[in-house]
């Protein structure tokens, strides 16, 4: 299935790709069901062009989501980025396959980076942003906020500073070690903080059927209607997906269970999900195209997400929805976690909604070292 984009560019190539670790403390750690992150590792890429343009992409490798690791990431960025330079960048499919040939397979994240700081340098040096790139939809979106795995106290107090940061809808992480019981206490502690909110619940494929229907039931008794189930089952349990659904009558979305096109086909041929979570990071953002495309064809909503990941990375899942348009959900709020912010520009946050119209060129975003420094600086 090939890309459907009417813009294209113009040709130049690329003189160099480098990459170096990213690594930004958080404010507390990010826990999920898989486990807890303590900081972002993640990887940030240069490219630039024949020309001088230079492109930036992140790589957010997240172990607790699907295993891959920073070293994981540096390492593909290297070995994908070995024989791209002095090719052909305005052909971004066939230097993107290239790039995944020769490393990207291994990493989802660091083939998103690659993508990410290709398609930003040519953006950039044809003053178009990328959100009309995508394809120049409203340009806004509302993003929800996480409440990570914790107490049902710090649960309370989390969704009383979402509320009080204009931020309207919710997500809390459940299925994590503490079981049904523990998430149970912590939605009733967040309904009676802030009840209004509608509520994504993400278990990161950590319930078993079981925990899945006691946890459903509680729900229920609890008076909570969750607006959105988003992957409570393991990946590959499509059947149990789709009675969830059916046992419930509560949407649910996968996230793990679709990295690319033919996993939003097979969701949507077993009635698993009604929403897919669009991930740049699992394969990267052309893929992640492909994703949209089928999803769209079998009649399933679209969500936007991320792993932890910074401003950069976000402003380009903003750009990607909101130039798409017609996405249902959004979860961009990682940045918000994050104790610094080493970069300059990127999307504008008013309460919940999120708006990428005023970027002008590429994704918007440079390090503030090479706004201070000169491009030649990389982080």
């Amino acid at each position: 299935m090939a890309v459907s984009n009417p813009t294209k560019f113009l040709p130049i190539r690329v003189r160099s790709v480098r990459s170096e670790p990213l690594d930004i403390a958080l404010l507390s750690p990010f826990g999920i069901s898989g486990g807890a992150q303590e900081a972002a590792n993640n990887a940030l890429v240069r490219l630039e062009l024949e020309d001088g343009t230079v492109g930036y992409g992140e790589a957010a490798p997240f172990p607790a989501y699907n295993g891959e690791t920073q070293e994981a990431a540096l390492a593909a960025l290297a070995a994908g980025a070995a024989g791209i330079e002095g090719r052909e960048a305005s052909d971004c499919e066939a230097l993107a396959a290239e790039f995944r040939r020769r490393g990207g397979h291994a990493s989802g994240s660091a083939q998103c980076a690659f993508e990410m700081a290709l398609l930003d340098a040519l953006g950039r040096r044809e003053r178009l942003p990328l959100w009309r790139w995508f394809g120049g939809g409203c340009g806004e979106l509302e993003t929800d906020m996480t409440i990570t795995t914790g107490s049902p106290s710090e649960a309370a107090d989390a969704a009383r500073d979402i509320r009080r940061r204009g931020i309207r809808l919710i997500k809390v992480k459940v299925g994590g070690r503490a079981g049904v019981a523990a998430d149970l206490a912590r939605v009733r502690a967040i309904s009676e903080a802030a009840p209004d909110s509608p509520l994504v619940l993400d278990a990161n494929a950590g319930l078993s059927r079981a925990d899945a229907g006691a946890l459903a039931r509680g729900l229920r008794d609890q008076g909570v209607t969750p607006a959105l189930l988003e992957q409570w089952l393991a990946k590959d349990d499509l059947a149990g997906m789709r009675a969830l659904h059916e046992e419930t009558g509560w949407t649910v979305a996968a996230d793990e269970a679709v990295t690319c096109a033919s996993d939003a086909l097979r969701v949507a041929a077993e009635g698993a999900a009604q929403v897919i979570n669009i991930k740049l990071m699992k394969a990267g953002i052309l893929e992640a195209l492909q994703v949209a495309a089928a999803a769209r064809s079998a009649g399933l909503g679209l969500m936007i997400g991320g792993n932890v990941e910074s401003i950069l990375a976000m402003t380009v899942s903003a750009c990607f929805a909101s130039g798409l348009g017609g996405f249902v959900h959004a979860d961009l709020d990682t940045p918000l976690f994050l104790a610094t912010n080493p970069f300059s520009g990127g999307y504008a946050l008013t309460g919940g909604r999120i708006s990428v119209a005023h970027i002008a060129a590429g994704h918007g975003v440079v390090p503030r070292a090479a706004a201070e420094n000169g491009p030649d600086a990389l982080g």
